[in-house]
């Protein structure tokens, strides 16, 4: 694995507000303080955003005519925009602001509710706003046009690699100086028949209904929705307008498998390799990470490759670096999943502790206790720079690390 070495200085970029909603409720501060409380939002093997109230952000209007995942992204990104404090109007030119909302799957819940009417009552009932409901990239447009920002506009789809992809790629695009701000992050609402069966049918959904990443009893995901916001600035623009850095935006990786379309590499090496690489981007050493909010998904086959990537990246130093994920919380959200978990880890570094991985009691053999699984309670980070890596593996073979800091 090679890296060739930067050859113009780059400007920093931060973050500067989050927003998320998740079946632990709406806002990211919410999902902070209860993942911290041992909390968890799984009801029924399934962990739905029950308390999200569409209308609360949006007409009734705009919510007949979008998609869940699209109504879940807007107002986690209505929250973010708020905490980074903008108003009506952006501080930055319109053509300069960036919306980038990845989803694995985008507006499943519209395509099979359309099919049943199709099947039941005939093409001339279908909803002309069938397509633009369900199509991936509508989160992005929709919050572009709410908002009036006119700078580039994209839906990545990268299946839970999704959101952590729409983020590094807003950090580039902040970073070569084509935009000036972005917002970015993912979204995802796939809880329906056909998704919910699909998945079951593979064998990936926990047949107990419980998230327990890393522990030896772990028989599959939770299914989840949500989704996760971050406003993405230049460092100094965002200090010379007085907002508050939550934290720094230093480093991202995106590698892939190559393996196969479901199973990651059983080695870990190619999400080992994005996990470098985003150290590599930041400009640090595996010495320098204070904390991994780890993939983590609770399937035995991802949990074991994750462990051993984590061991590989991070050399003699990985038996040190306090781990969890935030799915044993909020179960996975699929193109989702890497946004919010950025979420959590920008409020982890931000305030100085880490939630705990629930649900994990016992070693897995297969994985080994050398790794410092957080279990039980939160985990205090230490005190000043602190750095940490947020990994999003997807289907496909898809691996997506972003690297954050933050001073304590």
């Amino acid at each position: 694995m090679t890296r060739t070495p930067r050859t113009i200085e780059l400007p920093d970029v931060v973050v500067t507000g989050v927003g998320a909603v998740t079946a632990l409720g709406t806002g990211a501060q919410t999902l902070h303080r209860r993942w911290l409380a041992g909390e968890d939002g799984i009801a029924g093997g399934l962990a739905r955003a029950s308390d999200f109230d569409p209308e609360a952000g949006m007409t009734a209007k705009e919510v007949r005519r979008s998609d869940r995942y699209t109504q879940l992204a807007v107002a986690a990104a209505e929250e973010a925009l708020a905490m980074a404090g903008w108003g009506a109007d952006p501080p930055y030119d319109p053509f300069r602001v960036a919306t980038m909302l990845g989803t694995g799957i985008g507006g499943i819940g519209t395509l099979e509710s359309q099919f049943d009417v199709l099947r039941d009552s005939g093409p001339r009932r279908l909803s002309a706003l069938g397509v633009p409901m369900m199509m991936p990239n509508a989160a992005a447009a929709t919050i572009a046009m709410r908002r009036s920002f006119h700078g580039p506009a994209l839906g990545t789809v990268s299946a839970c690699a999704a959101g952590a992809n729409a983020i590094g790629t807003a950090l580039r695009m902040l970073q070569y100086g084509e935009v000036d701000a972005a917002v970015a992050g993912g979204s995802e609402a796939a809880i329906t028949p056909y998704s919910t069966a699909a998945f079951g049918g593979m064998g990936t959904l926990s047949a107990l209904g419980i998230s327990r990443p890393f522990d030896a009893r772990r028989d599959g995901f939770v299914l989840g929705e949500g989704a996760g916001v971050l406003v993405l600035e230049r460092k100094a623009d965002a200090l010379r307008r007085g907002a508050t850095v939550l934290a720094e935006l230093r480093g991202y990786a995106s590698t892939v498998d190559g393996y196969h379309l479901t199973a990651p590499d059983p080695s870990g090496a190619p999400a080992a390799a994005a996990m470098s690489l985003a150290l590599a981007d930041a400009g640090l050493q595996p010495a320098d990470v204070s904390y991994v909010n780890a993939h983590g998904t609770s399937t035995p086959l991802n949990d074991q490759a994750e462990a051993g990537a984590i061991r590989t990246a991070l050399g003699p130093h990985a038996g040190s670096v306090p781990i969890s994920s935030t799915k044993s919380a909020v179960g996975h959200l699929l193109g989702a999943a890497g946004s919010v978990e950025a979420v959590a880890t920008v409020l982890a570094l931000h305030e100085g502790v880490a939630g705990a991985t629930l649900g994990y009691e016992e070693v897995d053999p297969l994985i080994g206790e050398d790794l410092d699984v957080i279990a039980g309670s939160p985990r205090d980070l230490p005190a000043g720079e602190r750095v940490a890596l947020s990994n999003s593996f997807g289907f496909g073979g898809h691996n997506a690390v972003l690297c954050l800091s933050s001073e304590g």
